[in-house]
């Protein structure tokens, strides 16, 4: 049976997400709660007290179906953002969203263009659909708006841009994208996946576009500030006439209503918000500093999350696991030489460099000037 299946999905590799705390528990006889895990970009603060407030009264509901339409939740998000109801796409995680577009937009033989190293799963689901996709260089590890520009072709029907973008934590600011968005063809779609936008000072206003009636779709999470992550619960933002189309495509019942109840209460909590940004930010810092010190380049980052170079990632992934430690290797982001590393509570951040220092201390980093 499966020699019937299509080409391009049996080329496919699959996406390899961050290991479990539960599996490296399993496999180093350790307690689930002796491990560390900076693997995933997630929020070690959890989620909004009022989230879990919300789920757990929401539980008492789990018998009936979710509103599959999810009228409070799009409408919240609406308000907040100065858009409407009818300009909000739930997924089950923003990657969903992704699919969605395939699936109202892509055809085998179509181009789709992205940064070289930029989230996976934008090369995957393009490939999913039979489209090609054509990964433009990045200096610097930040996107080149204009060299994705000039990739683009009669036969491109999509844009990613990642701001900030996961891996690398670079971002792209709101001069480069003006001039970009003056240019790009209109038989384009351009996608802004911004789901770290909540950690920025200062950040790109693209909604802007979504107004004024452009080919442009936001995606937003609730997975990282707002610590949902278990739940898969994320959103696009676009146009209503684009939006029309990408309702046709999900699953009824997509966004599940425990789900949608912490995301609504978290919506709203913008003390655990401003928490966690000040964690971020703090963390951030001292691991940025510690790497310097240490005389380990790094990427600069606009995220919840470094990218550092340390020689060998894989084995220094390995020797951080023997010591229950999960960060994430870079080779499947073809950047072996990397780890990229979560920002977590100090304490956690603390125990990661001192452990990081006893990999050194073995000779099994290699150490190079810091900064790109």
């Amino acid at each position: 049976m499966w020699k019937t299946a299509h080409e391009y999905v049996l080329r496919l590799i699959a996406y390899e997400p961050g290991k479990p705390v539960e599996e490296l528990a399993r496999e180093m006889g350790l307690q689930p709660s002796d491990i560390v895990k900076l693997a995933s970009n997630e929020n070690p603060l959890g989620p909004s007290p009022l989230a879990i407030a919300a789920m757990r009264e929401a539980l008492e509901r789990a018998h009936f179906y979710p509103d599959g339409g999810g009228w409070a939740l799009r409408n919240a998000i609406a308000e907040k953002l100065d858009l409407k109801r009818e300009n909000v796409v739930l997924g089950n995680g923003s990657n969903e969203i992704i699919e969605f577009i395939g699936h109202a937009f892509l055809r085998p033989g179509d181009e789709v263009v992205t940064s070289r190293h930029a989230f996976a799963v934008y090369t995957l689901m393009s490939q999913l659909f039979g489209a090609t996709p054509i990964e433009v260089p990045d200096p610097g590890y930040t996107h080149d708006l204009d060299g994705m520009l000039a990739s683009i072709t009669p036969r491109t029907r999509q844009v990613f841009i990642a701001n900030p973008n996961n891996p690398t934590g670079t971002m792209v600011g709101q001069e480069a994208i003006d001039r970009f968005m003056d240019k790009v063809p209109p038989h384009v779609l351009v996608i802004f996946d911004e789901a770290y936008f909540e950690f920025l000072d200062e950040a790109p206003d693209t909604l802007k576009f979504i107004r004024e009636e452009r080919n442009v779709l936001v995606m937003r999470t609730f997975s990282k500030i707002q610590g949902l992550a278990n739940l898969r619960i994320g959103y696009g933002l676009t146009t209503k006439k684009i939006a029309e189309v990408l309702q046709k495509t999900r699953q009824p019942f997509n966004a599940n209503g425990i789900a949608q109840a912490g995301a609504l209460a978290g919506l709203h909590d913008n003390e655990h918000m401003q928490k966690t940004r000040k964690l971020t930010h703090q963390g951030r810092a001292y691991l940025e500093q510690e790497f310097c010190d240490m005389g380990l380049e790094f990427v600069p980052s606009a995220a919840n999350f470094v990218l550092v170079r340390v020689g060998d990632g894989d084995q220094v992934f390995a020797g951080l696991l023997r010591n229950g430690i999960i960060v994430r290797a870079m080779r499947s982001y073809k950047m072996p030489e990397w780890i990229r590393v979560s920002v977590g509570t100090m304490e956690q951040n603390r125990h990661f460099i001192a452990k990081l220092k006893e990999i050194d201390a073995e000779g099994l980093i290699e150490h190079m000037p810091s900064g790109i």
